[in-house]
């Protein structure tokens, strides 16, 4: 209670004391190895007070292939700070500076970090994409940075880890108090650095929030290969193997069996786990050919196949399970697995262009030296053999003596405990789409069983996991998506105030949605509870309850 009444005095008596000298003064911390320039701004569309701009530069070097590496930083520093620090965690695969604002999946722009008394760093995770434009790497430009073993590991964790320390530096220099609490804020390839940090640097943050987490990319990675050959068994270009009339088909049929198993009709699946077992895809299929309200066998085997997730000639699964959601018919869902709307693609989906480069750039060793063109691409995917080739995501050699599972995955990803974070007093908020089509959220259901088993069912008391319905790779789809689970995260860390259900909305901009789903409000439940419909309005989250399954 004193540090907190200490903490708000310090606010309040912070905001006449900055100016533009002091952040000019940031400077002086420049040396050989950090260069450092500084800027004022006015509030902004997105930042809505004044704040201290620092753009720091660290580490250059030469990589083996004669590319210029820099790991590259922004500090915004706001007017009205609350002793916070937050590190943005990179949503791609890094190579841009994004604007270091703290948002993340859910939030609307008032509750982004900066817009909350946050400082916050964002990175580039130790390469740029500019360095790579005279690269004969076509689409595959942004993953050429995985041939460098240097650059690997700056991605994987070592650019946040040399950053952080710096802006806290730099910050309380600014302020001229020290830094209260450490936040870090990342989704899908951010949610994966956020969970890293929390094995491998166990102090240095005091409250993560997880969207999304790709903590297992290299073997989701598998999933790519594994689809485009499921595809293929349908047509040859797989960009004509699901029409959108399909998969609004499968989805309406999904929604008829499983919609009111939490107590209402919203389209709107919170019982996902009864779900899964009530589902019968295989009763989709025509049984003659004048059957007209079904599917053909090739289709439903292809789906039952990318929902089984990659195995081996052993049958042993090479990742995880996909649970059948709403999210299928999404544009995000479309966009990754069938086709996207973009013409530098020629409409391929995402998991040829992202997908493939990422599998045999970055996360394969040796290396695969594919060409950046479609062809060359879908080739990679065709021929991948699950049995030679999939082994490469752990294998080592003379140059990465660091496997790719090793440098992306938290060490103890497969049996967690995180012991030394929980030691040191940190929380974790994470928190998956159902319908994610690029990282499962079955992999986060096993990894928070995994750990909750390890500690005896005390997870819960520094992790919190909620799963988000029909949601596919953040927001979108037959989804409440909008939400703020970084005020329960803060209250968590500086109140000792254990979140509970978090309320979500529907967006009115979400072209997506069905018409009863205008307007909803639901509760986000903590894993293992899901939302169930007690009694009341049905638009008001108040009518639901948390229940777990029996």
């Amino acid at each position: 209670m004193i540090r907190s009444i200490a903490l708000m005095a310090f606010a309040t008596s912070y905001p006449a004391s900055a100016d533009t000298t002091q952040c000019q003064a940031l400077r002086s911390q420049a040396t050989d190895k950090l260069e450092i320039k500084t800027a004022m701004y006015a509030p902004t569309e997105q930042v809505r007070t004044a704040y201290c701009q620092v753009k720091g530069v660290v580490n250059r070097r030469i990589g083996k292939d004669g590319t210029f590496y820099t790991t590259r930083f922004e500090l915004r520093l706001p007017y009205g700070w609350q002793g916070r620090l937050a590190y943005q965690f990179d949503t791609a695969f890094g190579g841009e500076l994004a604007p270091a604002v703290g948002n993340i999946t859910g939030l609307t722009v008032n509750q982004y970090a900066i817009n909350q008394g946050f400082a916050v760093v964002s990175s580039n995770e130790g390469h740029d994409n500019d360095a790579f434009k005279k690269a004969a790497g076509g689409l595959s430009k942004p993953f050429l940075f995985g041939r460098d073993a240097t650059a690997r590991e700056e991605f994987a964790y070592q650019a946040m880890a040399n950053i952080m320390p710096i802006a806290q530096a730099l910050a309380e220099q600014y302020y001229g108090a020290s830094v209260q609490y450490r936040y870090g804020i990342g989704q899908a390839n951010g949610g994966r650095t956020a969970m890293v940090a929390a094995s491998r640097f166990p102090e240095m943050f005091d409250g993560l929030l997880v969207a999304s987490p790709g903590f297992n990319a290299p073997k989701a990675a598998l999933q790519h290969p594994w689809d485009y050959q499921a595809l293929q068994s349908i047509q040859s270009d797989i960009r004509s193997s699901f029409s959108e009339r399909d998969l609004e088909y499968i989805t309406r049929r999904l929604i008829q069996q499983c919609d009111d198993l939490d107590g209402v009709s919203d389209d709107l699946i919170f019982a996902i786990d009864a779900c899964q077992q009530r589902f019968k895809p295989t009763a989709l299929v025509c049984k003659s050919e004048f059957d007209r309200d079904c599917l053909p066998i090739a289709k439903i085997g292809a789906l039952v196949r990318m929902h089984q997730g990659p195995h081996n000639a052993k049958n042993q699964a090479l990742y995880t399970s996909w649970p059948y959601d709403t999210g299928l018919q999404s544009n995000n869902w479309r966009g990754w697995k069938i086709a996207s709307k973009l013409d530098a693609w020629q409409h391929m989906p995402a998991s040829v262009v992202i997908g493939a480069s990422a599998l045999a750039n970055l996360y394969s060793t040796p290396y695969q030296a594919v060409k950046g063109d479609i062809f060359s691409l879908t080739d990679f995917l065709q021929s991948f053999d699950f049995d030679r080739d999939a082994g490469k995501i752990f294998a080592t050699n003379g140059e990465f003596t660091e496997s790719a599972v090793s440098l992306m995955t938290p060490p103890d990803a497969v049996k967690p405990t995180l012991t030394q974070f929980k030691q040191h007093g940190g929380k974790l908020i994470v928190f998956h789409g159902n319908s994610d089509p690029v990282f499962s959220v079955q992999d986060t259901v096993r990894w928070y069983d995994f750990l909750d088993f390890a500690l005896a069912g005390k997870a819960a008391d520094f992790v919190r996991f909620y799963r988000v319905p029909g949601m596919p790779h953040q927001q979108g789809g037959l989804s409440a998506d909008q939400f703020d689970m970084l005020q329960p995260l803060v209250n968590w860390v500086e109140q000792q105030r254990p979140p509970r259900e978090v309320i979500a909305a529907t967006r009115a901009n979400n072209p997506e949605l069905t018409s009863r789903m205008v307007g909803l409000k639901r509760p986000l439940c903590p894993y293992p509870s899901y939302a169930r419909y007690r009694q009341g309005d049905l638009h008001l989250a108040s009518s639901f309850q948390c229940v777990v399954a029996k």
